[in-house]
């Protein structure tokens, strides 16, 4: 696993350095990540990745696009691909109007010991965006690093890319957003208590609070949640729960065949499919039955043994 690290006041050893957001770490950005494996196990240096944060459009003034990853799971993803370390630089006004000779300078070279450097095509760096590829080619001959870009990469539907799954997910296409990033758009949060509405219909659930990721598209899905190390099918609402309430957007989850203890406990789900949108039912009998049937329906996505245990929750 890789580590999230703070830029470093000293480091000891060279780098090839990956630079971008990696945010979902999905399928493009692995094989990069593979290719640069190779680059830099070839010239004996340690791979890591250089990244911002906060977004750089949130500090420029402009909404940021939509979390697909926290900076934890990215850094945990991309250690699975070789990536050993995940250096975050905090994005501020002064690192806008850095010029690119400086960025290369003290960043890539004084800070970092970058020996080899691999960007997008289309990277921009400096102030006002001043610096691309060829710049980055050039410091890199004066500074003694080598900079290259690495290709896009995808499928018959277009290049991967992260807001592909942003597009997929905000249409609650979760197969579509998983095909690109090569796993389920997961969602994490704390299990907080709920109103209880859940058990009185016979299906508790476990209400996630503070999600950081992206939520897809109100409705509900077949999902795998994770717990306690184990993978436990799960039915998920995502939206405002028209029939009771209406007032506020909340993720729900009912954990099928388990019984437990969830409460102010870290939990991620996975989302496997949706199958259906939110709909405002003429009253709680009528929602039930439809849950009995959305029960039914995730296991034939997930598998799974009939309705059991009672997860906590509401």
């Amino acid at each position: 696993m890789s580590k999230l690290e703070p830029l470093p006041t000293t480091v000891d050893r060279d780098h090839a350095l990956l630079i971008g957001n990696f945010d979902g770490v999905h399928r493009g950005h692995v094989t990069v990540a593979r290719e640069a494996g190779r680059m830099a196990a070839a010239r004996g240096l340690r791979l890591a990745v250089l990244t911002f944060s906060p977004h750089p459009a949130e500090v420029l003034g402009r909404p940021p696009p939509a979390l697909l990853t926290t900076l934890a799971r990215r850094a945990a993803l991309l250690g699975e691909h070789g990536i050993e370390a995940v250096f975050v630089k905090t994005f501020d006004r002064g690192v806008a109007l850095t010029s690119p000779g400086d960025f290369a300078r003290d960043l890539l070279v004084r800070d970092l010991r970058a020996k080899l450097v691999v960007v997008g095509k289309n990277f921009r760096f400096g102030h006002q965006r001043a610096g691309d590829l060829d710049t980055l080619v050039a410091l890199g001959g004066e500074l003694g690093f080598e900079a290259t870009s690495h290709d896009m990469v995808g499928d018959a539907e277009g290049p991967f890319s992260s807001s592909r799954v942003r597009a997929a997910l905000a249409t609650g296409d979760v197969e579509a957003a998983a095909a690109v990033l090569g796993r389920p758009h997961v969602l994490s949060g704390v299990v907080v208590r709920g109103d209880a509405r859940g058990r009185t219909l016979g299906f508790p659930t476990a209400n996630l609070g503070a999600v950081e990721e992206m939520l897809p598209a109100h409705g509900v899905y077949a999902a795998r949640a994770e717990v306690r190390g184990r993978s436990q099918p799960a039915v998920v609402n995502v939206g405002t729960r028209p029939t009771v309430d209406g007032s506020r957007v909340s993720i729900e989850a009912h954990l099928l065949d388990f019984d437990g203890d969830l409460y102010d406990g870290r939990l991620s789900i996975g989302l496997v499919a949706r199958l259906r949108g939110e709909v405002r039912f003429s009253g709680l009998e009528a929602l039930r039955a439809q849950i009995l049937i959305d029960v039914d329906a995730a296991r034939g996505h997930l598998g799974g043994e009939p309705e059991g245990g009672s997860p906590v929750g509401s």
